[in-house]
């Protein structure tokens, strides 16, 4: 079965969901996704030290979503845009956040992918932010930017492990999901 992303997208958003899209990703949106999580935030009764967590993880998830989303598969482009990408933060408790992204990457790319957070997930904070410096100083960065800086980085301000699915959209093209918990 071939995978349907607006049921995927209904089913990540919730009556948790504190911000919610769906549309082609761009520098316009990224602000306007910014100021409303921030308006939303500062209305919450959450600690100070959170919001700003869930605010500058916000960031580099959005950033990650502008610079390596493909675009979209041809069939799909006339119903969901050129480049289609999901953001969603949810709020899961007193103290917990979930930030949920999604966009098309090309099959080439997913153990490329898959490989990353894999070892981003093994290592601790102390050997993320060794690799992170490693990175940086050798200057390793790709076409789009950061060299895989983004996930690194969301790693190390969270604290927590990245959950990264993939589903088979066609025969060149997956859907990339990325989980990240804020607590």
């Amino acid at each position: 079965m071939e995978f349907d992303v607006s049921l995927w997208y209904k089913q990540n958003v919730s009556q948790n969901s504190v911000l919610a899209y769906k549309g082609d990703i761009t520098e316009d949106i990224i602000s306007e996704i910014l100021s409303d999580i921030e308006q939303k935030l500062e209305v919450s009764e959450e600690n100070t030290k959170l919001i700003k967590k869930c605010y500058n993880v916000t960031v580099e998830a959005l950033q990650n979503l502008f610079h390596h989303t493909e675009n979209t598969p041809k069939e799909l482009i006339k119903e969901l845009g050129e480049r289609f990408s999901v953001f969603v933060l949810k709020k899961q408790s007193d103290a917990v956040y979930k930030i949920q992204t999604g966009n098309f990457v090309k099959e080439k790319k997913v153990k490329l992918i898959k490989d990353r957070t894999e070892q981003i997930n093994f290592l601790s904070n102390d050997e993320l932010k060794i690799l992170y410096k490693i990175i940086l100083n050798n200057e390793e960065f790709s076409k789009k930017g950061g060299g895989g800086l983004g996930l690194i980085d969301i790693a190390r301000k969270t604290g927590n492990k990245l959950t990264a699915d993939f589903y088979k959209c066609n025969a060149d093209y997956f859907f990339f999901s990325l989980e990240i918990v804020i607590s």
